[in-house]
This record gives C-alpha cells, structure tokens and sequence, in this order.
C-alpha cells in the first residue's frame, strides 16, 4: 500500500520531530559567551579552546549519564552594552548553563540577567571583585579576584621593584581601574605613594602627552590596569621616547599579541597570571591533547575554561541538570581540576586562588619571578 503524498509528508515529519525531539532532550547545552571579535578576541579564543576541549574529553568518556554536552559559541566582543544582549538570548533560547563571560565589564551586566532568570554562569576570567558581591545565587567563578591579584601585584612593585616614583595608569574600564585601585591601595598601606594615577580611554594610540607627564614626574615604576592592545602601545611609544621605567600589568596583558604591538620594548614587564598548570605533570596527558590540535593550552584562561565546563559536569551528574540544584551542589562540594582542587564560597568565588608574578619576554615567552 503506498501513502499519499500528503500523508507521507506527515509521516516523515512526525518522525523527525520524533528524533529530533529526543537529540534536544539528551543534548546539555553549555553557552561559552565572551570576545569571539574585537580588540581583545585572543582572550576570546584561550575560553573556547578550553571549554570545547572539557566538553569533547567529557562527551568521549560517554558524556552525562549518556546524556552530551553541546557548546553554544556566543560572542559580547568585550562590551558591557553586547553582553546583556547575549545573556537575553542565551535565556531566551533556554539554555540552562553559561562558561562566561571573559571581560569583567561585560560580565557585571550578564551576570544579573542569568540569576534574575536561574541561569548558571562560571567565569573563568573575570576578576573585578564587584561581580560576586551582589549576593546572587547562580554566579561562580573559577579564577582570583582583583582583590587577590592586587594586593599580589602591589606588594611585588613595593619589595621588589622598590619605586622611587611610583605610576598607576589604568583604562577607565571596570576592569582595568578596579585592579588599578587595588594596586594603589595596597602600595599606600606600605607607604608607597603614587606620583600618578591616571586614566586613559580604551582605544586610544597615541600617548605621547602622558609618557612626557610621566617623565615629567620621574616615575621608574609604571603600573597599568587593562588589557594588552593599549599596553602594547604605551611600551612601544615610551622606549620610542626614552622613558626608562619598569613596567607591570595584570592578567589581561598576558597575550602574545602584547608583543606584535610592543615589539622589543616587551621585554621585562612583570605580569601577573594564574599559575601555570601546564607544567604540572598529572596535565601531561591533558597537554599534549591540546597540542595535538595545534592549540596552546598555557594562556591564562584555557584551563580556567575547562575547569569550569568540569565543574558543571561532575555537579550535573550529581544532581541532575537543574542548575539551581547545580549551583547548591557547588558550593558544598570540592571538585578535582587541572588547576586544581576547587571549593567555592557563598558568593561563588574560588576559596582559594594565587596568582603568580611572571616577567614578560620579547619571544612571548615568561619566567616565573615569585
């Protein structure tokens, strides 16, 4: 007997509804939101790479109870007026778990959205301590705060550096001039006053007016609070000028491309970075996975990334995929990482996070100093 046209038409499309049905219902989406474009992307890149390789390692040993995780790539670009867009269609489409966002200033605004609308969200990168002092139940993070790293910046420029003149230059961005003040703050305790702490505006190329301020003022120790493309030109533009000064940034310089901008005037700035878990040898294994794709997993937020896709793993399989019973079940319990063994506190951040201090070399590479 042959159906009809019609009929068969039905027919084919109840059934691939059928199986289309049980892919979306055995499928756990996991949105990665951060910079896919713009300025900053590099950093965009470490996240995903790091996410989508936790999601194949975890789907390769037979994902969640049979059940597979699926990465949904989003991008903000950075931007703090992108980012509650992304957040609203990553509500909207009903996912139910967000690895992101990368950017602290793109992150605040997300993160209100996500737990207005019990979505989970862990950032592997955002540090601005203002992110999870809101009280909010479904906001985690698998990286320090600022309130961590500068206070770590500040007394390595007071006990090492020892300025006779000490700068702080910062991007204005939440970022930037949170850590920038955390810096600031810890070197005035240790009765380190700044001669500067100035803004500049993200984006902008020449600084030939503050490096002659700073000369002006004598500093010998600079410290900027942002992220690498403006770093890059301030080092360029300052040997350019003769400026003869020890430079530091934060985790947001920490990027290859610091140098494509800076060229040799890179060499010898002090970073500050989470510690590099690649040399571990319990990551061996994990390592190689990644350079067998030709991927690098020592930039600072690859392995923070796949820390976080872990994290919502073991706790899913805990508990299920309720992600308010996730995020209950993360802050009882202790998960075993590549950077680590994580426990969170009531707000969400790390119990426990150091930063190291590195000094930044003309070949990108970096030499642990403390």
């Amino acid at each position: 007997m042959k159906l009809s046209r019609n009929l068969l038409g039905i027919a084919v499309a109840t059934a691939l509804a059928g199986v289309a049905g049980q892919a979306v219902a055995a499928d756990i989406r996991i949105a990665v939101a951060g910079p896919v474009t713009g300025p900053v992307a590099q950093y965009g890149d470490m996240q995903m790479i790091g996410a989508e390789m936790a999601i194949e390692q975890i789907n390769a040993k037979g994902g969640i109870k049979g059940d597979k995780l699926v990465m949904v790539k989003m991008d903000d670009a950075c931007e703090p007026k992108q980012s509650p867009t992304v957040a609203n269609q990553v509500v909207n489409d009903g996912i139910k778990f967000v690895v992101g966002h990368l950017c602290s200033g793109a992150t605040k605004p997300a993160a209100k959205i996500y737990d207005e609308n019990d979505v989970l969200m862990v950032s592997p990168a955002a540090t601005n301590d203002a992110i999870t002092a809101e009280g909010f139940k479904m906001v985690f993070r698998t990286i320090g705060k600022d309130s961590q790293q500068g206070p770590a910046a500040g007394k390595f420029i007071v006990s090492h550096l020892k300025p006779k003149a000490l700068a702080i230059i910062h991007d204005k961005q939440s970022y930037g001039q949170g850590i920038a003040e955390q810096v600031r703050e810890t070197a005035m305790a240790a009765g380190v006053k700044p001669v500067m702490f100035e803004g500049i505006s993200k984006g902008d190329t020449d600084f030939s007016a503050l490096i002659t301020k700073l000369k002006t003022a004598g500093a010998d120790v600079i410290y900027y609070g942002g992220y690498h493309p403006e770093l890059g030109l301030l080092l360029r533009q300052a040997k350019e000028q003769g400026l003869q000064a020890k430079w530091m940034g934060p985790e947001g310089v920490g990027n290859k491309d610091l140098n494509a901008i800076a060229g040799d005037a890179v060499e010898g700035l002090y970073v500050t970075l989470p510690q590099d878990f690649t040399t571990e040898p319990e990551n061996a294994a994990l390592v190689k996975a990644f350079k067998d794709k030709g991927q690098d997993p020592s930039g600072p937020f690859v392995l923070t990334s796949y820390a976080a896709v872990e994290v919502i793993a073991d706790s899913i399989k805990a508990v299920g995929a309720d992600p308010v019973k996730v995020a209950d079940y993360m802050r009882k319990h202790t998960f075993k990482t590549p950077i680590g063994e994580l426990g969170f506190t009531a707000s969400g951040d790390l119990k426990d996070f150091k930063f190291v201090v590195y000094e930044w070399h003309k070949d990108a590479s970096k030499t642990a100093v403390k």
